[in-house]
């Protein structure tokens, strides 16, 4: 979904001001924390921001873990539908907690390792990126759905891509 500009967009900063305190932890939880008000590359801030959770998620294990990432999914749909509104904005590239849940798709049950993780890390921004099909049809889908959606199918791709060459690299 591309970002359409109206001239009544706000910062997210004067959002915040304004907002209430569901709006407020909205912005917070969409912005993840402000790692998406970096001013350039908001998406790898959001995607590196991620990792915590992610290692706190493969803490956790499979259960736990899937739990986690539910909930996370659901106040990504949540505060990203929020927060476009606030900000007045379709796809405000402040918003990365649906970077956030892509990671955790990308690194879910995957060991927390250096060669694990930092391919994780780039195939997820490389197909969130490329959005090959049906990524960006997904895109255009309304509201924090639209956001998020093709955010979670990037996951997907990346994880499939990472489970093969994690399994060329150490087959069972």
């Amino acid at each position: 979904m591309m970002s359409t500009d109206r001239s009544d967009t706000l910062t997210p900063a004067a959002a915040f001001k304004t907002a209430s305190l569901s709006g407020k932890a909205a912005l917070i939880l969409s912005t993840w924390f402000g790692s998406g008000l970096a001013p350039v590359a908001s998406g790898t801030f959001g995607t590196l921001a991620a990792l915590p959770l992610a290692y706190l998620v493969s803490l956790a294990g499979g259960a736990g873990g899937v739990l986690t990432t539910l909930a996370l999914i659901g106040l990504a749909f949540w505060s990203s539908e929020r927060t476009r509104r606030l900000l007045r904005k379709d796809d405000p590239s402040p918003v990365v907690i649906d970077e956030v849940a892509g990671t955790l798709l990308t690194l879910f049950l995957v060991p927390p390792s250096w060669l694990g993780w930092t391919a994780g890390f780039f195939l997820f921004r490389f197909f969130d990126i490329l959005k090959p099909y049906p990524l960006r049809r997904l895109e255009r889908l309304k509201g924090g759905l639209g956001i998020v959606a093709d955010d979670l199918l990037a996951g997907v791709y990346a994880r499939v891509v990472l489970g093969l060459i994690l399994w060329l690299v150490h087959p069972a």
